[in-house]
């Protein structure tokens, strides 16, 4: 393997009879290199884009959520549950209750998402740094119970950051059957009191419906005393996440979801890994187009060491040993092209993080953030470098192995 090999490098940067084929190699390894490093810097744009909603979600969801495999609700007094509690890793534990529901402000109405939650909903999850407003994180007061909106639901209706008015919320009732007569009396109705705080956690799916209250308040409207419909965690500081998690799912066996915060928003991280997946095919189907030039980088190149050839087969060298040689002359120029494109790839990526030089739009504050968010996975570079050898293999293969019966 080193003869082929010593002979491959002496052809990559020796001159040729016809200089063309010095260009063709260039232009081949320029090739690789860019799509290349187009594909380092897609990647981790996308993996920045990912890392960043994570953190916006970060700020409402809890490290890890409970949640019954059959129906809405189970109890909250569950010995499964009792026994989650008491691991040595939990160090928050949130009963909550969250379902269907109308508000109504004054003339203006919308479907909402009331998810009642305990005291200790501050502790779980970094609520207090999303509150926008002159109030502070309440949920109860004696026998009054707040409602903190999303700030899209606000504006929705026209609550503002401290409604002076109680919101009225209407929950249909579990029990009997609804009198068209009477259809007021289907509803359990209940007042919620503002704050005076709205939180933004900069994502639809929250700001447009959801609004936090009390889990008493959500009980007693939804009819669901001494039941919760999710147990929400926060383990200790330097926990095995993954063993903890593991060993939940195995005290709660079929009866209970266990989901970290990816799992929580599934179907958001779902679609954008299929974008990423759909880009790095895209990019890839480019450097196949691109390693289109080693085939007659390679194709030019055997034509013109014929007479070389002749030369090692009198030295003794073997049909396969001259074969490997071509083979390896394309794999230095795509691996040559794959380095320099991984390098200057990774030093764009560090350029748009430092500095921030491609924005998301024209003027700032228009955007969560003002610049394109980049993530270099190292896992990602990776894959790249196998791809773009795979490809390289491929085309170097045809042209030795078409030529080699020919003219070799």
């Amino acid at each position: 393997m080193l003869f082929p090999f010593f002979v491959a490098r002496r052809y990559l940067f020796s001159k040729k009879s016809t200089n063309v084929i010095n260009v063709i190699s260039g232009i081949s390894a320029v090739g690789v290199a860019v799509a290349t490093m187009a594909m380092v810097v897609a990647l981790s744009v996308f993996n920045g884009f990912s890392d960043l909603v994570a953190t916006l979600f970060t700020n409402f969801d809890p490290q890890l959520e409970l949640t019954p495999t059959e129906g809405k609700t189970a109890p909250a007094d569950d010995p499964l549950l009792v026994q989650v509690r008491e691991l040595p890793e939990v160090e928050v534990a949130t009963e909550c209750v969250e379902d269907q529901a109308l508000a109504v402000y004054g003339e203006r109405q919308a479907m909402v998402t009331v998810k009642g939650v305990e005291d200790n909903f501050d502790r779980l999850t970094r609520i207090r740094e999303i509150l926008q407003g002159d109030g502070a994180f309440e949920l109860h007061a004696a026998d009054m119970h707040y409602g903190i909106p999303g700030i899209r639901l606000a504006e929705q209706l026209g609550t503002g950051y401290r409604y002076q008015q109680p919101l009225h919320i209407y929950a249909p009732r579990r029990e009997g059957q609804l009198d068209m007569s009477a259809p007021e009396e289907g509803f359990v109705v209940d007042s919620l009191y503002s704050p005076g705080v709205v939180f933004s956690v900069l994502q639809a799916k929250y700001d447009r419906s959801y609004i936090l209250t009390s889990i008493g308040f959500a009980r007693r409207i939804f009819d669901q005393q001494g039941m919760l419909s999710s147990l929400e965690l926060r383990l200790k500081p330097g926990s095995n996440f993954e063993a903890v998690k593991s060993r939940i799912r195995q005290i709660c066996g079929a009866k209970y979801h266990v989901r970290d915060r990816y799992e929580q928003q599934d179907d958001t991280f779902s679609i954008m890994k299929i974008e990423k997946l759909i880009a790095y095919v895209f990019l890839t189907f480019i450097l196949i187009v691109a390693c289109f030039n080693i085939i007659g980088s390679l194709s030019m190149l055997i034509i013109d060491k014929r007479d070389d050839v002749q030369t090692l087969r009198a030295m003794g060298a073997s049909d396969g040993q001259i074969s490997r040689i071509f083979l390896i002359e394309g794999w230095l120029i795509s691996a040559f092209g794959a380095v320099v494109g991984i390098v200057v790839g990774l030093l764009l990526c560090w350029l748009q993080q430092r500095f921030g030089i491609i924005a998301l739009g024209q003027s700032q504050g228009s955007f969560i953030v003002d610049a394109y968010p980049v993530s270099v996975h190292p896992w990602d570079v990776v894959l790249v470098f196998v791809t773009v050898m795979v490809v390289s293999f491929l085309s170097a293969w045809y042209p030795v192995h078409h030529f080699s019966r020919r003219l070799l």
